[in-house]
């Protein structure tokens, strides 16, 4: 058998989705170029703050003007993602005019504050479990599930977190399990329960097969 070049790791985490769920096995099958890393490297490196103003950006619009407000808000700051104490003492006049809502704008500078006195840490974030650092994350007012979670993938690649809510990805199950429907959130969940402890590496598979970038349109 000819080698397929993917790292091991990945060749397992494949491998197990493959048997696990026979839409995946095929899914996998019509994509041999897959790269579930191909949707965050758009983005520079991000530590869990920046993903957080990244997501919170996000938050129902489309990947596209998420990304125009990201880079003029990097182009605000000399081209890189700001740190916790410039973000929290910028004047919000500022963040509406490269793009942000008023509640978008407030919350930015709420998690901005947070980061800066030690409320919130990477560290801290990063000890936790799923589940817990979810919670802990949403405790910010205006940082929901759906965010929260965008955040956890792209600052610490969590292997398990299925934005069960993101419509493109309940897009991309109606398609691909040849549903009537558009599934509903808890629908999702439970379909995820057969992908662990892979299901982001499964929700990121069936993104790229729709052609659908993670970061569609949610609630927080």
């Amino acid at each position: 058998m000819r080698p397929s070049g993917k790292p091991p790791d990945l060749e397992a985490a494949l491998a197990h989705l493959r048997g696990a769920d026979p839409v995946l096995a095929r899914v996998i099958d019509e994509n041999p170029s897959f790269d579930p890393e191909a949707w965050i490297q758009r983005w520079p490196p991000l530590d869990l703050f920046g993903a957080l103003v990244l997501q919170v950006i996000g938050q129902q619009i489309s990947v596209i003007a998420a990304t125009a407000i990201f880079m003029r808000l990097l182009d605000h700051f000399g081209g890189a993602v700001p740190r916790p104490d410039d973000l929290a003492a910028v004047d919000p006049d500022v963040l509406r005019a490269v793009g942000l809502s008023g509640q978008k704008a407030r919350t930015v500078r709420e998690i901005a504050a947070r980061f800066r006195d030690g409320r919130v840490s990477d560290a801290e974030v990063r000890a936790l479990s799923d589940d817990d650092a979810i919670a802990r994350l949403t405790e910010i007012k205006g940082v929901g599930p759906w965010t929260a979670k965008g955040a956890l993938l792209l600052a610490h690649r969590r292997p398990d977190l299925v934005r069960s809510d993101d419509l493109a990805l309940r897009h991309a199950v109606e398609r691909q399990y040849h549903l009537d429907h558009v599934p509903s959130p808890a629908e999702v969940t439970e379909l995820a329960r057969g992908w662990s402890p892979y299901g982001s590496l499964a929700s990121s598979l069936l993104l790229a097969s729709a052609h659908a970038p993670p970061g569609g349109t949610a609630r927080r």
